[in-house]
């Protein structure tokens, strides 16, 4: 029987399908509804349900409910990755049967990390399959001889991108893992659309998390992003997947943030760090060292900080420029913080702090690229702005810490404890936190200096300030 199919237009932003082409999405987005045929309604139905009608012609078997009573919970169903990173960020490890989506830009390191996590897996746990729509077996193993030495018996190779040809391999190799790379690389027959298209993407992924549940296979999928960083291809794949892993970083340089976006089976407050060397990527133990290293006693405008990332606390240096106005408006921008924020700030320090900025351009740069969930960088983000404004240094040994309200008070930030004992391993001598933190915390601290302020103008009078 041939195939039946329908012509529809579909929003390449959130996959929203309408019947005619319209200008504005229900979404928001302008002009991003595309021609694609699909399939009828019924048959798609099957196909969601993932319960496919046998070709004898006999009834389809029903699924049952169970009571949550009678489910028992599986021990032990975490896999190692081989990388303590990806497995922090995961939240301690691969979950059998999930499937995870992992983004980044062309060149960032994203094959790289699968490939060794793979290589780990294959030695450890039995048959790997890494498929590949992109690159040729010769590549990969080429890749494979730089960054996975040793015994690789274990890794299959893949080079398809037909979805009704990769089914058949995966039943005969029955690995314990799948990688796919990329997402937009597959198509269905099913489907008379290219691939790479909203309906190709929605259906070879509804087709993968099937195969991952029902087999207990964990599966990686590598998607691409679109030139402002969000994932490619339509939302609908996002709420499919169990976790959602954006891998970040600047190709000059060698530093490569991996962040949780979604995670079903951990936290997504979690950044796994790595560096980009010539064998592959390297894990980041001392993450904090490499951010502050250029922290230095002579330059005014920068101002050391601390933010709690996951189950970890992270110092960063906050850098602030400010210049004379030249066209009129002034300009604020920022690079790790929201501009908002910044204008928040900015605003707070003109009428608390008798900080006259209005014709002042404002730049705030946190520096390693990393972009710090919270609150607790407010009052260094302040800080250095007063301070390259004014010229005045601020001491390399010290640490601010401390949420920016409108009224110019300082409010409390959470993990204190666990910051300032991160500042004393780092050997930063003083400590400037609200009143408020200091006043919840044992004393003695150690041999940090700990001074506790009420408002902004106060902590600017610490440092020399009028």
């Amino acid at each position: 029987m041939a195939k039946k199919s329908q012509t529809v237009f579909v929003c390449q932003e959130c996959g929203y399908e309408s019947a005619k082409w319209m200008g504005q999405c229900i979404c928001g987005a302008w002009n991003t509804f595309v021609e694609e045929r699909v399939q009828d309604p019924d048959r798609a139905d099957i196909r969601r349900r993932g319960v496919a009608a046998p070709k004898d012609g006999s009834e389809r078997k029903r699924s049952a409910a169970v009571r949550i009573a009678d489910v028992r919970p599986e021990t032990n169903s975490r896999m190692d990755t081989g990388i303590g990173e990806l497995n922090r960020v995961l939240g301690g490890g691969l979950v059998k049967g999930s499937l995870t989506l992992i983004s980044g830009e062309p060149g960032i390191g994203k094959s790289t990390m699968i490939l060794q996590a793979a290589a780990h897996l294959s030695r450890r746990y039995g048959k790997v399959l890494y498929v590949s729509g992109e690159e040729s077996r010769e590549q990969i193993r080429m890749r494979a001889d730089r960054v996975c030495p040793g015994d690789l018996d274990n890794l299959y190779l893949l080079a398809e991108t037909n979805l009704e040809n990769i089914l058949p391999v995966v039943r005969e190799v029955e690995p314990v893992f799948l990688v796919i790379d990329s997402i937009q690389t597959l198509y269905s027959e099913e489907l008379d659309s290219a691939p790479g298209s909203v309906s190709q993407v929605r259906l070879c992924g509804s087709v993968l998390m099937n195969v991952g549940k029902t087999g207990n296979l964990p599966i990686f999928i590598v998607a691409h992003v679109t030139k402002s960083g969000d994932l490619a291809g339509p939302k609908i794949v996002e709420h499919l997947v169990d976790a959602v892993l954006q891998f970040n970083g600047e190709r000059h340089q060698d530093l490569r943030i991996l962040r949780a976006q979604k995670n079903r089976f951990g936290t997504t407050q979690e950044i796994g760090a790595f560096q980009m060397r010539q064998e592959g990527l390297a894990e980041i133990e001392n993450l904090s060292g490499i951010f502050l290293e250029g922290l230095t006693d002579s330059s005014d405008g920068a101002v050391a900080t601390a933010v709690y990332e996951g189950t970890r606390p992270l110092l960063l240096e906050i850098q602030a420029l400010t210049a004379p106005t030249n066209i009129g408006f002034a300009r604020r921008s920022a690079i790790g913080i929201e501009n908002s924020r910044l204008n928040m700030i900015i605003a707070v320090l003109e009428r608390k702090a008798g900080l006259s900025l209005i014709n002042r351009d404002v730049y705030v740069n946190v520096v390693g690229g990393l972009r710090p969930e919270g609150t607790s960088t407010d009052l260094a983000v302040a800080l250095a702005i007063w301070s390259n404004e004014k010229g005045i240094a601020v001491p390399a040994d010290l640490l601010a810490l401390g949420e920016i309200g409108l009224t110019g008070d300082l409010r409390p930030v959470q993990h204190t404890e666990k910051l300032i004992a991160e500042a004393s391993r780092m050997g930063f001598g003083t400590i400037l936190l609200p009143r408020r933190s200091l006043e919840k915390l044992p004393k003695p601290f150690g041999k940090v200096i700990l001074k506790g302020v009420t408002t902004v103008s106060e902590a600017i009078s610490l440092l020399g300030g009028k």
